[in-house]
């Protein structure tokens, strides 16, 4: 008997066979996190990039360490705002908590 699986199905897309790759082999968490990073570095900005010397995405926390402590201060008033923006970019409510170090 002849299984009838997608794998058969000429009409698949490569996005679809990406998606499939990814969620079979549970990469998602891994792209998750440079995806976050590339983000933060491009929507933050080049001067703020500077500064940061660490992004880790844990769960649905961000954690990014800054050298400059007015900087992290300055940052920390808009909280919200930047996880906002950053969600808006990632295409979906990936990052819930922003800790800056």
């Amino acid at each position: 008997m002849k299984k009838n699986n997608r794998r058969n199905n000429e009409n698949l897309s490569m996005g679809d066979v990406l998606k499939e790759f990814v969620d079979k082999n549970k990469l998602q968490s891994g792209l998750d996190k440079v995806n976050v990073r590339e983000v933060w570095n491009r929507e933050m900005g080049p001067a703020i990039q500077k500064y940061t010397t660490g992004i880790k995405l844990q769960n649905d926390t961000l954690y990014v360490q800054l050298s400059s402590s007015v900087l992290r201060e300055e940052l920390s008033y808009g909280k919200a705002r930047i996880i906002k923006m950053l969600n808006e970019e990632l295409g979906r409510e990936l990052v819930k908590k922003l800790v800056l170090r």
